[in-house]
């Protein structure tokens, strides 16, 4: 058993009802055995209370005033056909032996003190002609000829039918005590999964939440008490978690449209100028800055707006509707741009711009990373793939983990690019349903590939 399901309360839960089960068993089957051993001996007693008191109702008085005992000719044919195996004696007032079987029982009893109305037991060793231990008790009783003493005993083996029934109730209860245990652990464990199961469905949903799912709250109905105030306090952190958010990107988008005017303003002030070669590179930077504001906005709308993905979307035309926009800047940095188009219509439910937006982020990574004069292919497949390669350096196999993390520049910070453009594509497939994945080229570079539901990985 792994360290997480020790301390997994579902567990300790089952074990201690097990512990406690099997306690209370042990318990109630201990007391049940001695219940069953007392009722026995108690039955014994009994009897042998029933038998004095029959052979008190045969005392009889002679015409002469002379006490003897008169069994019937069944009972007396039931104590001799017994033969050593019940015995009994019957004293007068006088202590003289009115009856007895056998004789020799007689020549015992007669030394005893006088029987009283509450019955003294008796325990005889090696009596016998079997030399056999017998139990009995000795009482008195009323009868015709006055108060008698009479003592009954029976052979100890004379009750092995008896011991021997319990012995086998004995052993019945031992076997089905494991699978009683068995049965009923597995019923608790049972119902505690069945208690749990809210718990564990709220559990799922609050593994679901994240930054684009702040809105969401866990349910707190049907729960335990005890689990309700955590519950509770989960969902007002996660208020204040979704307030924050909500602060934090409309400062991001707030910030970015503010700085869209003013760098306009400098694109179209430096773009009349003609200088040296720091014209050029303030050209570039502020180039940079426009698309790091622009790829801001798209962030900002990505985390703040749910897209609307229920459109019919061709990627050939938006793969083409965006190779054709971004050649010119492609050309300008000395490399061109390929579609390999798909002979067949490839339609997926989608979002029209923000899967446009995808695509140009994956071109502008390839053309960034490309060699001077290489080509960059962008090829739809009919199993609704869009696939970007370049001949770029690839990727390191410690930064394949980074890839898709915002803000993170590749090589380093010298590295062109904002660090967002993977992550944005990545964010728009999550909301398409879909994959974003890279390989290495086997011609050198990279080919990084958008699954759309249905196809092949997806």
């Amino acid at each position: 058993m792994s360290s997480a399901q020790i301390r997994s309360l579902q567990v300790r839960l089952a074990v201690r009802l097990a512990a406690l089960y099997v306690v209370a068993t042990a318990v109630a089957v201990a007391i049940l055995f001695y219940q069953a051993y007392e009722t026995a001996d108690s039955l014994n007693d009994r009897e042998l209370s029933l038998r004095a008191a029959d052979l008190a109702r045969h005392v009889v008085v002679d015409t002469d005033g002379a006490a003897r005992v008169d069994l019937p000719p069944a009972l007396a044919a039931g104590y001799e056909a017994a033969g050593e195996i019940d015995i009994f004696a019957i004293r007068g007032t006088t202590d003289k032996i009115l009856a007895a079987s056998p004789p020799a029982f007689a020549e015992i009893a007669a030394k005893w003190p006088e029987a009283t109305d509450e019955p003294s037991y008796f325990h005889l060793k090696d009596f016998g002609s079997e030399r056999q231990d017998y139990y009995g008790l000795t009482i008195r009783q009323s009868s015709l000829a006055g108060p008698i003493s009479i003592s009954v005993a029976r052979a100890a083996d004379a009750d092995i039918l008896v011991h021997s029934l319990l012995r086998e109730f004995v052993f019945d209860v031992g076997w089905v005590f494991p699978l009683l245990v068995v049965v009923t652990v597995t019923v608790g464990v049972l119902a505690i999964r069945s208690a749990f199961k809210p718990i564990t469905e709220v559990s799922q949903m609050a593994a679901a939440i994240g930054p684009g799912a702040t809105s969401i709250r866990l349910p707190d109905k049907n729960l335990p008490s005890e689990i309700t105030p955590l519950v509770a306090a989960v969902n007002r952190a996660l208020g204040r978690l979704e307030q924050g958010f909500d602060v934090q990107r409309q400062f991001t988008a707030n910030a970015a449209h503010e700085l869209r005017t003013p760098l306009a303003i400098i694109t179209a002030a430096l773009d009349a100028l003609e200088g040296n070669g720091d014209i050029a590179k303030i050209k570039s930077d502020v180039a940079r800055m426009n698309r790091l504001v622009d790829q801001l906005l798209r962030v900002a709308r990505l985390d703040a707006v749910a897209l609307d993905i229920s459109d019919d979307v061709d990627l050939n035309d938006v793969a083409a509707e965006i190779i054709a926009a971004m050649a010119p800047w492609s050309l300008a940095r000395k490399r061109s741009i390929a579609l390999h188009a798909s002979d067949f219509p490839v339609t997926v439910k989608g979002n029209r711009y923000a899967i446009g937006d995808a695509i140009r982020n994956l071109v502008e990574n390839a053309v960034t990373h490309s060699p001077p004069e290489d080509e960059v292919i962008v090829t739809t497949k009919v199993d609704r793939t869009v696939s970007v390669t370049d001949h770029g350096p690839g990727i390191s196999p410690e930064h394949r983990k980074h890839v898709f993390e915002r803000f993170w520049r590749g090589s380093g910070a010298g590295s062109p690019g904002a660090g967002l453009g993977l992550a944005i594509a990545m964010e728009i497939m999550r909301a398409h349903h879909g994959t974003i994945t890279f390989d290495d080229n086997p011609g050198g570079g990279t080919t990084f590939t958008l699954r759309f539901p249905g196809s092949a990985n997806a």
